[in-house]
């Protein structure tokens, strides 16, 4: 019984060697990768027809047709053999419209074919959202080698001119990577975005805005009083408590939780800094997460999507339901909140390190040697601390049910 071929993928692909002859690495229904001593990776299509096996059928390089693309060209020609026809008249008019890059935006759709593939969802999303949004309206139609400088720059405005100076940075950033990608494919020669320094299109300066007691109490009473589903209430409730990245919640699943210990113990694979982290857990947040598993819809996820399969709700989700509030809190970000706590538990006097590693930030110096449950008692006495600073908040003033995450005394 003949082997079954393992499917290729693209981390495979790009780790292939080149090696003093040229060789083959098959991924299955007649294709095959074949690399040259040059380190040049070439798409082919391997067939019979009426018994007899023919010459190998060029799909094209791997530099200009991504894993995907290739498998979708040899299960059509696979389709055409079975009809006992040869596929190679209509391979080369596919080479030939390969060749056919002229506009920006034909160039724009190969490198998120051919570059962009891997990455992730959320990262090709991005991308391709910048582009369809902002790129291609612009000078999309516009030939990949006519696009200038002053294009750039005029895209980047425009953008500035809504209020997004860091969304003008990313564009010019896509952009660049974009023209790298076509410099590199010889489909142009000058890289427009790179002439145009980052600092003269949006500066990175740190954000400083912290919320005021007050403005808790009001950011948190209008969430509960708003008409938003109820998980996302307590999620942005929970973000608020936990001091941890937006990221780190929303993708938090059920399986990192021990609430009779009341730890959160999130996995390095999740971490900005690539650490295990544990989060000590208020009463107030185990509460909450009580109430969530009581009605769970996800075996997986605390707060999943309600459209589609088992995943959790998008990144910005929060930020929409938040913007949907029309909250009198200016200038105000989600990310703001970390910052907040750890300023207000910082004028408490509490220790300076057991907020740091709260935060799962690094601390410098010998003292800052990483342990995952380093400042454990203390940082769940500040988180605590801080918990109840913000019932506090809410207590003044309210007039919705927010829900019992008091403890009983």
């Amino acid at each position: 019984m003949p082997r079954a071929t393992r499917p290729l993928n693209d981390s495979q692909v790009r780790a292939l060697k080149p090696r003093a002859s040229r060789y083959c690495i098959a991924d299955g229904n007649g294709l095959i990768l074949e690399v040259m001593p040059s380190g040049k990776k070439v798409w082919r299509f391997r067939y019979s027809l009426h018994g007899n096996r023919q010459p190998l059928v060029t799909i094209g390089d791997y530099g200009k047709i991504s894993l995907r693309t290739a498998r979708s060209k040899a299960q059509d020609y696979a389709t055409i053999v079975a009809s006992g026809a040869s596929p190679v008249s209509t391979a080369r008019q596919d080479r030939g419209a390969e060749k056919r890059v002229n506009t920006l935006k034909d160039c724009a759709e190969l490198y998120l074919t051919a570059e962009i593939d891997g990455k992730s969802a959320d990262y090709r999303r991005t991308t391709r959202r910048t582009l369809e949004k902002d790129v291609y309206p612009a000078v999309g139609s516009m030939r990949i080698g006519d696009v200038s400088a002053a294009d750039v720059l005029a895209i980047c405005d425009k953008i500035k001119g809504r209020g997004s100076p860091k969304m003008a940075l990313h564009t010019r950033n896509v952009l660049k990577r974009l023209y790298e990608y076509a410099i590199a494919r010889q489909l142009a020669n000058v890289n427009p975005a790179s002439m145009i320094p980052a600092r003269f299109v949006a500066t990175t300066e740190s954000r400083t805005r912290v919320l005021t007691p007050k403005e808790i109490g009001t950011m948190l009473r209008a969430i509960y009083a708003s008409d938003i589903r109820r998980p996302l209430k307590l999620a942005l409730h929970l973000l608020t408590l936990t001091m941890v990245r937006k990221s780190e919640l929303i993708e938090a699943t059920w399986d990192e939780f021990d609430l009779d210990e009341a730890v959160w113990r999130i996995p390095a694979a999740r971490m900005k800094k690539d650490r295990e982290h544990w989060v000590y857990l208020p009463h107030q947040a185990v509460a909450m997460l009580v109430e969530l598993s009581q009605t769970r819809t996800s075996r997986t996820f605390v707060f999943p999507t309600v459209r589609g399969p088992d995943r959790p709700i998008a990144k910005s989700t929060l930020n929409q339901a938040v913007k949907a509030l029309g909250l009198e809190v200016e200038h105000f970000v989600l990310h703001d909140l970390r910052r907040t706590a750890s300023t207000h538990l910082h004028e408490m006097g509490q220790s300076s390190d057991a907020i740091e590693k709260a935060l799962a930030h690094t601390i410098k110096g010998m003292k800052g040697v990483y342990n995952r449950a380093e400042y454990g008692q203390e940082r769940q006495r500040i988180l605590q601390l801080w918990a109840d600073f913000v019932d506090a908040q809410i207590d003044d003033g309210r007039s919705v049910l927010i829900g019992r995450f008091k403890k009983a005394s």
